[in-house]
């Protein structure tokens, strides 16, 4: 991590030591009021387009709570949650490493100055191409879940590594249920590790991902004691001891991870405690560092009065970085920049995107206080899945959507 404070050391961070990082103090102030009132003077100073804040003393209390909850489980930043370089690079810092899907995320990652090594190429089909790339700039590490993406890493990338990545317990409390796409069966685990053998490719081990965003902890009981049994079925079929277990993402920043990181310390205890100390254990956080990092100001571009219900438009939309509405069931709940008077009127409201297309509704019947053209509405926790998942449908850029980067200490 480099001398001085972590905090100095994200200052200075690839990503963050170009960009100008606002201070501002919590004081007794809660720290949603705290930023709220940051955006209020970034709003003032001029800025007429919507834009993020980016808390990164929140990324390194997050990271903090982490290795202390987790201090055997060394976290590989899910890049595809989101990709803001300030956020990759504060998270290398302080010494994560990255989960990666394509080429484009692996380059981002690498023009941080990350080794390939602190790399997982965590999707388990990849277009040959993007093997291709993987070899060429050293990240030998990857996952799989066929006998055809074992012919393609033979192919394209004979030097990789391969983590088998098995089908996680159902979890229907998950936001995404990662499990209906990805992950080998319990039958189809020992085909798969002699389809590796097969080809000569070393297995190095064992990968799995519970679901995107459940308040479920049990569930890595489960996947943990189903990837000790591949790691046992390998050793059975006299391949060479596995030193890698990924238990995957979808963790939630708060108290569900405290329970979370409960579950999983004793479930290696029971499970992994024989092996030798040599087994890296990792996993996949995206949401848990993105989401409660950043908030998102939209301005009110648009208005309509029927009766007693209003009608606003906004420069921001489930086209942008509001996309987390439909994609990720994330539920708004703007408040006005300006703070209101206590026991101001409201009106249900509801709140579209700047788009054309009807699909581009925010929020119906919320209650707000009457708002007029110009004014701002904060949005809380728009970090996961926003962002980095958004389009230029309609000519409306998600990248042109400014992120001004702050630490409140």
């Amino acid at each position: 991590m480099g001398g001085g404070s972590p905090m100095q050391a994200v200052l200075v961070a690839p990503g963050v030591k170009d960009r100008k990082v606002l201070a501002f103090k919590r004081h007794a102030l809660k720290e949603k009021d705290a930023v709220a009132a940051l955006m209020r003077s970034i709003a003032g100073s001029g800025v007429r387009s919507a834009f993020h804040v980016l808390d990164l003393a929140r990324v390194l209390d997050l990271h903090g709570h982490w290795r202390r909850e987790l201090p055997d489980v060394r976290p590989y930043y899910a890049v595809k949650c989101n990709p803001e370089p300030a956020m990759l690079g504060a998270l290398a810092a302080l010494g994560a490493g990255f989960d990666c899907a394509s080429r484009r995320e692996i380059e981002a990652v690498l023009a941080l100055g990350v080794e390939p090594g602190s790399i997982v190429y965590a999707n388990p089909c990849k277009p040959e191409a993007h093997i291709e790339y993987a070899a060429q700039v050293g990240v030998n590490l990857t996952t799989y879940d066929s006998e055809e993406e074992v012919a393609k890493v033979k192919r394209c990338h004979p030097g990789c590594e391969l983590v088998l990545r098995i089908k996680g317990p159902v979890n229907g409390d998950a936001k995404v249920d990662l499990g209906v796409k990805y992950g080998a069966l319990a039958d189809e685990v020992v085909p798969l590790l002699r389809a590796a053998q097969r080809a000569g490719l070393a297995v190095a081990g064992v990968s799995f991902h519970v679901g995107s965003g459940g308040s479920r902890t049990d569930v890595y009981r489960e996947a943990i004691k189903a990837s000790r049994a591949a790691f046992d079925a390998a050793e059975a079929l006299g391949m060479p001891p596995m030193r890698v277990l990924d238990i995957g993402g979808g963790f939630v920043a708060g108290a569900t991870f405290h329970e979370a990181a409960a579950v999983i310390k004793e479930a290696l205890a029971q499970h992994f405690g024989d092996l030798p100390p040599c087994i890296e254990v990792i996993g996949e956080p995206g949401r848990y560092f993105a989401e409660t990092a950043f908030t998102l100001a939209a301005r009110v571009i648009g208005k309509r009065t029927r009766g007693e219900v209003r009608e606003y438009w906004i420069d921001d939309g489930v086209y942008g970085s509001l996309n987390c509405v439909l994609m990720d069931d994330y539920v708004p709940r703007p408040r006005p920049l300006n703070a209101g008077r206590p026991g101001e009127k409201t009106y249900a409201s509801t709140v579209f995107g700047p788009t054309c297309d009807s699909l581009d509704t925010v929020i119906t019947g919320y209650q707000l206080p009457e708002m007029s053209v110009g004014e701002w509405l904060v949005f809380h926790d728009m970090g996961a899945y926003t962002t980095g998942s958004g389009s230029n449908f309609n000519g409306f850029y998600t990248s042109d959507i400014k992120t001004f980067l702050a630490y409140c200490s």
